[in-house]
């Protein structure tokens, strides 16, 4: 059925719980899996008047540690699933069509992810990316809640 499961995260509990489900059926289906990370770009992330106290370099060195420890987690879990499971970091790109951009260049064909990440405000924006992804996408996407 499938051959190439993409699973997407951002490092919420969420996000891990769908990792679990995509490791799983990746098993169950002898897939090949991959948990991508997407870290948006600096300049939207940061606003002008605070690049001075959180420099580029700062900001790259962090979202680089970030993605480094959230697709361990990722690939521990696989492991511990007695499976394997590629990651892969796409920074400077919105997460909806990091993803999509992702699933395309790696030659998925099932895209796994979250309905939510983060909480508060952000939240609601990271819930939208779900709705981005399943509007962009030209694979199945199942979205775990």
């Amino acid at each position: 059925m499938f051959k190439h499961i993409l699973i997407a995260t951002d490092g919420s509990q969420l996000a891990e719980q769908a990792a679990a489900h995509g490791i799983n059926l990746g098993k169950v289906l002898n897939a090949k899996v991959t948990a991508v990370m997407v870290t948006k770009p600096w300049a939207k992330v940061i606003g002008a008047e605070t690049a001075e106290a959180f420099p580029y370099e700062d900001y790259e060195r962090a979202a680089a540690n970030e993605a480094k420890t959230t697709l361990a987690t990722i690939a521990e879990m696989a492991k511990k699933a007695e499976t394997t499971c590629a990651t892969a970091h796409v920074k400077d790109q919105y997460p909806a069509e990091g993803i999509v951009s992702a699933c395309k260049d790696l030659g998925c064909d099932l895209i796994v992810m979250g309905s939510h990440g983060r909480r508060g405000l952000a939240k609601l924006f990271l819930g939208s990316e779900a709705s981005r992804v399943l509007a962009m996408s030209t694979v199945p996407v199942l979205i775990c809640r």
